[in-house]
């Protein structure tokens, strides 16, 4: 009888102990499963402005000699440097409408960053000669997994021609556990996005590695297999339990 419950502790044992060897793969894909064909020609598309992005805005007067304080601080020298060092970040709305200062709310939603700095200076010539607007991006981001071990970051994109490989590199690059011929680019709406499988291990990926990023594409370099380093710390609790069950059961055989 001891026998019996011994044998089955040890099966019990062995189940609750197993555990997927490597659980930190994500966004796994099917076999079969059909990528995105990536295409890096005429990638020169402007970024439109849309809901939920924050725009750096900053207004000069006689086509750009002046800086405009649109802020009436009292304290002008300080707030002038930081406007031309920054700029003032504003909100795009949910309906398109951006709050700025004396022309108020006004529709940018789906313009070009150059369409929209020519309307604001149309409605600013009313106020200030010759008016100069530069608007940026302040919040497109990408989100990059260099490998295993959960080092992910989010990556501001400083302008629109971010290319791949500079933000792998932006990341610290591949780790020594990433598998560099499985590098994932997800893209577009999550609930059907497209994702394009990218092999950087050979002088060849290079091409597809010049593929400009766009805002909240996700990259995700797949962790290798398990090394037998790895193999081993996994099963070694296991084994020291077995052994020692073995161990129980011979001697309790002999009695």
């Amino acid at each position: 009888m001891i026998k019996k419950i011994i044998g089955f502790a040890v099966i019990i044992s062995f189940l609750a102990a197993c555990k997927p060897l490597n659980p930190s793969i994500m966004f796994k894909t099917p076999k079969d499963y059909e990528y995105a064909e990536l295409k890096v020609e005429n990638q020169e598309v402007e970024c439109k402005i849309a809901p939920n992005d924050i725009l750096s805005f900053r207004l000069f007067s006689n086509n750009g000699f002046r800086l405009v304080d649109i802020t009436n601080n009292s304290d002008g020298r300080t707030q002038q440097m930081r406007q031309l060092n920054e700029g003032i970040t504003y909100l795009v709305e949910h309906d398109g409408m951006v709050n700025l200062p004396i022309i108020n709310r006004i529709n940018l939603n789906g313009l070009t960053l150059r369409e929209a700095e020519f309307l604001l200076e149309e409605k600013y010539s009313e106020i200030y000669i010759d008016p100069f607007v530069m608007l940026n991006f302040t919040n497109r981001r990408v989100t990059i997994f260099p490998g295993n071990g959960g080092n992910g970051q989010v990556i501001t994109l400083q302008n629109n021609n971010v290319r791949l490989l500079e933000a792998l590199a932006l990341a610290g690059g591949i780790r020594e556990d990433g598998r560099a011929k499985r590098v994932k680019l997800i893209r577009g709406d999550l609930a059907n996005p497209e994702v394009y499988l990218i092999d950087l291990s050979t002088i060849e990926g290079l091409n597809k590695a010049d593929i400009i990023l766009q805002a909240n594409d996700i990259i995700y370099v797949e962790p290798i297999g398990v090394t037998t380093r790895q193999l081993l710390s996994e099963i070694s609790p296991i084994l020291g339990l077995l052994s020692s069950l073995v161990t129980l059961y011979i001697v309790l055989d002999r009695l």
